[in-house]
């Protein structure tokens, strides 16, 4: 009978603390923000203080924290302030590669369809 009650008394400690996570550790949720490529472009790392972003498949992302990477004169500042699907897909800086048209990139090498699922504006290594 002694142990049943703990049991019980477990259970209920149990669930009521998954509860309290659930509502302390919810994610803020983002806005969706759509972008022309003209937009896009202001936000290519060569202006100081600006947020930097990079476009893959058509899903806009914040990179600003890696602006060492992204920023003006770092090494993969080609790849920002516009949609660089085919160049992500082939890991690639060629200018002729920086572009959203996958037509002629193999299959295997382009992000999976669930990539683009989800709000169109999300980010990575988000600026605080």
């Amino acid at each position: 009978m002694a142990t049943a009650q703990v049991r019980v008394l477990f259970i209920l400690l149990a669930v009521s603390l998954a509860e309290d996570v659930k509502l302390k550790y919810k994610p803020a949720s983002k806005p969706v923000r759509l972008f022309t490529e003209e937009e896009l472009q202001r936000f290519n790392g060569r202006e100081e203080g600006q947020p930097i972003y990079m476009a893959v498949k058509g899903v806009v992302f914040d990179v600003s924290r890696g602006k060492e990477f992204y920023g003006k004169d770092a090494p993969y500042n080609a790849l920002v302030g516009k949609d660089s699907s085919r160049a992500v897909a082939k890991m690639s800086l060629d200018p002729a590669d920086l572009t959203s048209d996958t037509k002629s990139t193999p299959s295997m090498m382009l992000p999976p369809p669930c990539f683009t699922m989800g709000p169109v504006f999300k980010t990575m290594w988000l600026s605080e």
